[in-house]
């Protein structure tokens, strides 16, 4: 076991390297519930009606969603994924819903979702199938795309199966041609990276200038070596993908598994955590029907998504690892910083991280205030760069905080960022 401070090179996270795309949306990370984790590709509603896919599940989750607080959280996409269209286009070409388990059709599923002041998002493919068999959009991408736009569709999530790899950068950036041509507001969610990757490095430049956000790397499963290898490949492959991301294009390491069956409350706490400090889409597959209080009190812990929805929009990454600690960190608006710590060690008790040993800690230069979000919310006060300030971090578990630098003014007041502290004597902002 490695017992030195092993830190790693800090990468510098510049501006995005391209503009992103130009339609106004995804300002910051996306935020809401996706069914494939949790439902897949359950379509026999006569043994199962209340999981399988068909409106009645929408309905009902945007139901809950309303109800029980996740749109006043920022929960705000209801989204389709996989299995959802009848195995034949219509006479004129189109996409068309299962009849059976969408009678109403999609448009009338959007008009329910949009009554309830939330967003629909729908999936289709740039190849000729999707990954489940359905029907693909190759050939008919100005089609499906003005069929999204008159059912008022707000978002597409566009998988790559069933494409030769080298046409697919091709053919999300038709899709996107053609969903801007509608003139619709029409959130775009690629997985074009993902597909690419196997074979060369993807080009950042042109999927953030096509894409509002983009999957990189295997689906999430609802395990916690899964999401233990989603962190491990972002953290290394942060230095070609953290400076992509950005207001208008994210990174989007998928799916929320939290509230489900495979993670336990620590590691949960870690997926959260992480999730935000990477400003990832926090688009959650669950069964917000029926989900245990701690599990909904995570996901909707308003500090949290504070991190998450930070107007910067900087990506944070993997800065450290310490000791069989991982420490990652982000830059917040108003010189801030997020700092997760995650304990690797699967086995014992909590363990204590001596907070200086993050290399971000140098911005607490003369005096900072600390607040720990995870796991228990808690004003640590001010420190200083030489702190002796050891937080406890639970195995397999994350321990978040965030440090607001205190500087000081030519008359020795101290200046709190956010107003908190001693008010200076003369009447100017800060």
């Amino acid at each position: 076991m490695c017992r030195s401070v092993c830190l790693l090179a800090l990468l510098v996270v510049v501006s995005p390297t391209a503009e992103a795309l130009d339609n106004g949306l995804a300002l910051k990370p996306t935020m809401g519930w996706l069914h494939w984790e949790r439902f897949m590709c359950n379509i026999d509603c006569d043994k199962d009606p209340n999981n399988c896919i068909s409106e009645r599940l929408y309905m009902q989750m945007a139901d809950v969603m309303v109800k029980e607080g996740w749109k006043e959280a920022g929960y705000e996409y209801v989204c389709i994924d996989d299995c959802w269209p009848s195995h034949q286009r219509d006479a004129q070409g189109r996409l068309q819903a299962d009849p059976k388990r969408f009678p109403g059709g999609i448009k009338k599923l959007a008009d329910y979702v949009h009554s309830k002041g939330l967003k629909l998002g729908i999936y289709a493919d740039v190849g000729k199938n999707t990954c489940a068999g359905y029907p693909g959009s190759l050939g008919y991408y100005e089609t499906d795309a003005q069929t999204f736009a008159d059912w008022n569709v707000d978002l597409l999530k566009f998988d790559g199966c069933y494409m030769d790899w080298t046409l697919v950068g091709e053919g999300y950036v038709n899709m996107s041609k053609a969903l801007n041509k509608t003139g619709s507001s029409i959130l775009y969610s690629c997985e074009w990276p993902l597909y690419v990757w196997q074979f060369k490095k993807p080009n950042y430049t042109a999927i953030r200038e096509t894409c509002n956000h983009w999957r990189n790397f295997a689906d999430v499963y609802d395990s916690w070596s899964s999401v233990k290898s989603i962190l491990d490949w972002t953290a290394s492959h942060q230095d070609d993908i953290v400076p992509a991301a950005g207001p208008g294009g994210w990174n989007d390491p998928d799916m929320l598994v939290i509230g489900n069956f495979g993670l336990s409350h620590a590691q949960q706490e870690s997926q959260m955590a992480l999730w935000a400090i990477m400003a990832a889409p926090l688009l959650m597959s669950n069964d917000l029907r029926d989900i245990c209080p701690r599990s909904k009190e995570l996901l909707q812990n308003k500090h949290i998504i504070a991190i998450s929805q930070d107007p910067l929009g900087k990506q944070g990454y993997r800065t450290a690892k310490v000791d069989n600690f991982e420490v990652w960190e982000r830059t917040l608006s108003k010189n801030r910083l997020a700092i997760a710590v995650l304990n690797q060690q699967e086995i014992g008790g909590p363990r204590g991280f001596v907070l200086r040993a993050a290399p971000g800690w140098k911005i607490c230069n003369p005096q900072c205030n600390v607040t720990q979000i995870l796991p228990q919310y808690k004003e640590l006060g001010v420190q200083t760069p030489q702190t002796k300030l050891v937080v406890s971090v639970n195995p397999s578990g994350t321990t978040l905080l965030t440090v607001t630098p205190i500087s000081s003014d030519i008359t020795g007041h101290k200046l709190y960022w956010r107003g908190a502290a001693v008010k200076r004597k003369h009447n100017t902002s800060l």
